[in-house]
């Protein structure tokens, strides 16, 4: 096995490994390993919260890199029917983003970037790479939730407000705040099987509101102000009205733009199985025949050859599901 599972700098545990499987989606914040292995008695004792790296050598290179690193022991479970093994869970650093709540009262005409370098410092977290998300912020007040939800929330309403599609990595140095897409080298995916292409009408929106809360001088409720109102394909696939209430709308022309982003027909994802090119992240693009397709999600099972089964989505489909429902 072309892998190697480091332990506090220190231990090499790679001979006692017996399989390795990371995964790494969209929906997390965190890249996530499980690593099995025999215990053996010269073997150190491994606690959670013990510093550990999962690297490998690229597809179609000859060195090293890490793959998995800065990580950390979330779990380690022993078992024994005869032979002792130790299945470990690990995830990168960006977990203590995710396990750990605090509150944020944020003021407006920030930009997503100023509030992340906010939340490594409070989190000890170096930053590697962090790009200008450019869009300006509304006031944002975070009640007690995890550090990523309200990190999420800034990339959302970026989104919402016209800008890229980012997603927190954690890379060897450091917090990475990824472009989604643009990643150098694009693999295009040649040999797969069990593949399977799902359609469906679930979550689609035909017709899109946005709506601001207007204050009654009189104290009364009062309705909600239209602020855009966009239509595609209602004919085609039946009036699905969705409702963005948005109070932060800066302009007519940015509901208009926001309700236009928010339309959404037919939604597709296709599931499929290949070897395993261990560098591909959640966020990457691939090519797949003639599409560019972004990973939603990958799990890998390491080894030499390994294997990944990968979930794809189109970028606006990857928009619409994630940044602004």
């Amino acid at each position: 096995m072309s892998y190697k599972v480091i332990l506090q700098d220190r231990y090499d545990l790679s001979p006692l490994v017996e399989a390795i499987n990371l995964r790494d989606s969209l929906e997390q914040i965190a890249y996530q390993g499980t690593v099995n292995l025999v215990v053996t008695p010269d073997m150190p004792p491994i606690q959670p919260g013990m510093a550990i790296r999962i690297s490998g050598i690229p597809y179609g290179k000859k060195d090293y890199v890490p793959l998995l690193h800065p990580a950390v022991v979330w779990e380690a479970e022993t078992s024994n029917n005869g032979i002792k093994r130790m299945t470990l869970t690990l995830y990168d650093r960006t977990v203590y983003l995710d396990k750990s709540e605090d509150e944020y009262l944020f003021p407006a005409k920030q930009t997503a970037s100023q509030r992340i370098r906010k939340y490594a410092a409070d989190w000890n977290l170096k930053i590697a790479v962090l790009p200008d998300t450019k869009k300006e912020l509304g006031r944002a007040v975070y009640r007690t939730q995890s550090i990523y939800a309200s990190m999420f929330a800034d990339l959302r309403e970026t989104a919402k407000a016209g800008g890229k599609l980012y997603h927190p990595r954690m890379i060897a140095s450091g917090l990475e705040l990824y472009e989604l897409g643009s990643n150098k080298e694009v693999y295009v995916l040649e040999s797969f099987t069990d593949t399977t292409q799902s359609r469906t009408l679930e979550g689609a929106a035909t017709k899109v509101k946005v709506l601001t809360t207007t204050a009654s001088e009189t104290g009364k409720e009062v309705p909600s102000k239209v602020l855009a109102i966009e239509e595609k394909d209602i004919e085609k696939y039946g009036q699905l009205q969705k409702i963005i209430q948005d109070d932060e709308a800066k302009s007519k022309a940015a509901a208009k733009e926001l309700a236009k982003s928010a339309l959404r027909g037919i939604q597709e994802t296709i599931s499929l199985n290949a070897p395993d090119i261990n560098t591909i992240r959640a966020g990457d693009a691939v090519m797949l025949g003639t599409m560019k397709l972004l990973v939603i999600s990958v799990s890998r099972e390491l080894g030499h050859p390994g294997s990944m089964s990968l979930e794809l989505g189109t970028y606006d489909d990857v928009k619409r599901r994630f940044y602004l429902e």
